[in-house]
């Protein structure tokens, strides 16, 4: 009979802790947060157009291997500083590159800062000898953003989804790439994303004059985000670095970096950023508030009073869409405002998000009744670019994915760029993606160019996608 009771003793606790667990981590985020009075007034259409060429040139990498080359190149030019802030971070080759550019930087004096996401952190580089190696490097810090702490459920869907990278006040790179093989380069991998991100190169570099440049309202953010409570550091043991395991892979790595240097020298050439990339007359960060708590659309908000200045067209491009009531609303208003507004997303035979997929089959009605023409991408390949062009003058480019945890939970960062050459160059690359997309008519209707062969998705995804998308309705608020 005792034992019977134990049992079931140790049953309710389970389920007790379980349900602590689950309901601390949902709960803060049922509310959404709304749009404070500060942040609407903070918000002045003036703050993000130039009147003259600035001191900010900038190009777009469109393609996996840009990605990579430039981050070689630009590393390879750091004297002073690095940061690298990213999402996720996982073992592989392009992963392998990187930190082996960073660690020979390190070892000619450069101070290497690396913060990522706390979860992303503890599934993905702990107990791997290659960020060891990494991390028990003298100059080199590496924090983590929110580190899981079970017993603090609540905190726990706060995810750090910045994008960046800054080589001293030279220049930087920040997008939607994550850091591995997925997004960089072209090693062999089962999954591979399309990506998109912006290279901003500060002409004024090593002179007074550098303080213009937009580079450093990025770097004050990440020193708020690096100094705040939020962040930990993600091994501090003294004798990490005498451990053999690490020592042979810190060998490994320095061996590597010699490598890439005598298989790639033209990325170690003297270049010319003034001659590969286009004046800007402005350029703005945009981000959300850096708590682990939920959080006020300021990236969403901002967006959109920006999307209600164009006098002509928008056009977005986002991986997948999950919007709520007041995002549709706005959205809606804008399209009434603008004579042609375009949304361009993964099709769900296409996309890679399984949630997000699965509640579009759910809300797509919500989305066409906002009036935008949407188009459904069905290149192959899921596309992960986050942008917005605004007239032929404003882009916007960054980590923000029109769902609701990029608006409401994530950190998130946008660049607005008033440059009329770089919003051409956006353009001939979102035409290009768009010649692989049909047109949305209906819920189940497709306006579909004739090369298009729309992926077959088996019974069985059909069906958990209509199932998943409905159980997820009530907690829709997380994807």
């Amino acid at each position: 009979m005792m034992k019977h009771i134990k049992k079931y003793v140790i049953v309710y606790i389970f389920l007790i802790l379980l349900l602590y667990l689950i309901i601390g981590a949902i709960a803060p985020f049922i509310r959404y947060q709304q749009v404070s009075e500060t942040t609407k007034q903070a918000f002045h259409k003036e703050d993000f157009i130039g009147n003259r060429t600035g001191s900010d040139r900038a190009m777009i990498l469109e393609t996996n291997q840009s990605a990579w080359d430039e981050r070689v190149r630009l590393l390879n030019l750091a004297t002073e500083q690095i940061i690298l802030s990213t999402y996720d971070m996982r073992e592989g080759e392009s992963t392998a590159d990187i930190l082996s550019i960073l660690l020979q930087k390190a070892e000619q004096g450069v101070h290497v800062q690396i913060l990522v996401d706390g979860i992303s952190g503890l599934l993905r580089m702990e107990g791997r000898e290659l960020f060891y190696a990494v991390a028990s490097h003298p100059q080199v810090e590496i924090k983590l953003y929110n580190r899981i702490n079970l017993l603090q459920p609540w905190k726990t869907q706060g995810r750090m989804h910045d994008k960046y990278i800054i080589v001293d006040d030279l220049g930087y790179l920040l997008g939607g790439r994550n850091t591995f093989d997925y997004f960089l380069g072209e090693y062999d991998t089962a999954n591979r994303s399309l990506d998109r991100e912006i290279l901003v190169y500060n002409t004024q570099h090593g002179t007074k004059e550098s303080k213009q440049s937009s580079l450093n309202e990025l770097r004050a953010y990440f020193d708020t985000v690096w100094d705040s409570p939020y962040c930990s550091y993600f091994h501090e043991e003294k004798d990490l670095d005498q451990k053999p395991k690490i020592q042979e892979e810190r060998a490994r790595l320095i061996a590597r970096s010699k490598n890439i240097a005598d298989k790639r020298p033209d990325l170690y050439e003297t270049y010319e950023y003034s001659k590969v990339t286009c004046p800007t007359t402005k350029i703005r960060l945009i981000s959300n508030p850096i708590t682990v708590y939920a959080k006020e659309p300021t990236v969403f908000y901002q967006a959109v009073q920006l999307m209600r200045q164009a006098s002509d067209s928008v056009r977005i491009h986002t991986p997948y869409a999950v919007t709520n009531t007041d995002m549709n609303q706005m959205l809606r208003e804008v399209r009434e405002s603008v004579p042609d507004m375009k949304l361009v997303l993964n099709s769900v035979e296409n996309g890679d998000n399984f949630m997000a997929s699965s509640d579009y089959l759910w809300n797509k009605k919500n989305l066409i009744q906002t009036g935008m023409t949407i188009y459904e991408y069905d290149g192959g390949t899921s596309a992960h670019g986050k942008s917005i062009l605004i007239d032929d003058s404003l882009s916007l480019i960054g980590s923000y994915n029109m769902d609701l945890r990029s608006t409401y939970v994530d950190t998130e960062l946008m660049l607005v760029v008033d440059s009329k050459e770089l919003n051409a160059e956006l353009r001939a690359h979102m035409d290009a993606l768009e010649k692989d997309c049909r047109q949305v008519i209906t819920e189940h209707e497709y306006m579909t160019p004739e090369h298009i062969v729309v992926r077959k998705q088996p019974f069985w995804k059909k069906t958990a996608l209509r199932a998943v998308g409905l159980l997820m309705q009530g907690f829709r608020y997380l994807i």
